[in-house]
């Protein structure tokens, strides 16, 4: 399969960010993934290699209807924020995966803070 440049220069881009940053049981790593439709946020603990908790613009809680797809990702940083303050979890590392920190990634990371978690 062809990956297209800009695939690539992502790609690069995630794998170096990668290097620098680890995510531990106390403060595990917030990757967010994009595609065309949604938007994903995972917090991983790159320790054991296991998701601790997980939110999506495709889960009921995120809702659809009227609503912009940056209105979803700010609501998508909402709810992970709060289910990481249940486990306990207060700061994480952001994770933005090569994107650039701007539209839906920037709107998933202000909702994520405006609902009280730490970068």
């Amino acid at each position: 399969m062809i990956k297209s440049h800009n695939l690539e220069k992502r790609l690069r881009r995630a794998k170096r960010t990668r290097k620098k940053i680890k995510g531990t049981p106390l403060r595990p790593r917030l990757v967010v993934v994009r595609s065309l439709k949604h938007i994903y946020a995972i917090a991983m603990d790159d320790e054991i290699g296991k998701v601790i908790t997980s939110a999506s613009s495709v889960s009921k809680e995120a809702g659809k209807e009227g609503k912009t797809k940056k209105e979803r990702a700010s609501i998508v940083g909402e709810i992970i924020a709060k289910k990481l303050i249940e486990k306990g979890i207060n700061t994480v590392v952001f994770d933005r995966h090569g994107y650039k920190y701007h539209g839906r990634v920037k709107e998933l990371a202000e909702g994520a803070r405006k609902a009280g978690l730490k970068f």
